[in-house]
């Protein structure tokens, strides 16, 4: 449809161009060009000339950039065309300056009006397809970081249902059930840009349990959430990375509090816990928050603020406009 509505663009500029032409030169300069000259004789050398040019000088020169030689060429077919019908074709007998004088700038109007709407259009097609490439781009480097993010839960979760079946064996089936919803969100229902606000809050829901769970007598976790609606779609596991960071890099025997938010569609997400005393040097940069700006960037360009505060308790603040 967009296809068919830039082709017929293309037609009724050209076909008003025309119908204003033939009317101005008819009737506007009638008594001073047209009374006795052969007028159709004349419109089919500008269309000779102007469609040549559209179909192939223009794309030849333009492609080869050499924008003096098209200018010069194109001046000259418009001189020898003017001159062509002023001898031949009108048979005016008037001097070269004259006949110049008295038609050149009709032949150019219709030249540099069509060469001005081919490049136009040009440079419309040229930013289309920059814009879809751009968008592909996007969408790939968006499905780059996923495809690092998924492997990343999975392995955190799959350590601690094998550390649970060796201590408490009993709660084993319980955790592996709640980790296979989770890997059911993950597989398949985050493959799009944006998924529900429910689901990814009915997943950071069983992530916690899973945590609860996990880190029973040994961690207290203290969990909020206070949303307003759930009308709302978000970047399917985003939050979650700062979750599992919170848990994954907190001492023992401490406290993790987990606060989100919706307000008139604006998400607040908070997680503070304090630092583990003994810190591994790899675990610096994580590679959960290196994706995660990335992918704040790519999807809430200039609808996000992320405040990371260090010093015992590490602290991290995620605000983002949802869609």
């Amino acid at each position: 449809m967009k296809i068919l509505g830039k082709h017929f663009s293309k037609i009724l500029i050209h076909l008003l161009f025309w119908a204003l032409f033939v009317f101005i030169s008819l009737f506007v300069f009638s008594d001073f060009y047209w009374k006795e000259n052969p007028f159709v004789q004349y419109l089919f050398i500008l269309l000779v000339i102007v469609y040549a040019n559209h179909l192939f000088l223009l794309p030849f020169f333009i492609k080869k950039r050499w924008y003096l030689i098209y200018a010069i060429a194109i001046t000259t077919i418009a001189v020898l065309a003017t001159e062509l019908y002023c001898n031949y074709f009108a048979q005016c007998g008037c001097s070269v300056v004259k006949c110049l004088s008295d038609y050149l700038w009709q032949t150019l109007v219709p030249i540099i009006f069509f060469s001005f709407v081919w490049m136009l259009f040009r440079y419309i097609e040229k930013h289309e397809e920059m814009e879809h490439i751009k968008m592909e781009n996007t969408e790939m480097e968006l499905q780059y970081l996923r495809s690092q993010i998924n492997p990343h839960v999975l392995f955190n979760n799959l350590n601690t249902v094998y550390a649970f079946s060796l201590e408490k064996p009993k709660e084993t089936p319980e955790m592996i059930l709640m980790l296979s919803n989770n890997l059911k969100h993950v597989l398949y229902g985050s493959n799009t840009t944006m998924v529900s606000l429910q689901k990814e809050m009915d997943y950071i829901d069983n992530y916690i349990a899973f945590q609860k769970i996990r880190t029973a007598k040994v961690k207290e976790i203290d969990y909020l959430t206070d949303i307003d609606s759930y009308c709302y779609k978000i970047a399917p596991l985003l939050l979650i990375t700062l979750i599992e960071n919170a848990f994954k890099h907190s001492a023992a025997n401490s406290k993790v509090t987990i606060e989100i938010r919706v307000v008139k569609g604006v998400l607040w997400c908070c997680c503070t816990n304090v630092i583990k005393t003994i810190k591994i040097e790899s675990e610096a940069n994580p590679i959960g928050l290196i994706n995660i700006r990335k992918r704040l960037h790519l999807i809430y360009k200039d609808k996000h603020r992320l405040e990371i505060v260090k010093s015992d308790m590490y602290s991290v603040k995620l605000r983002i406009e949802l869609i």
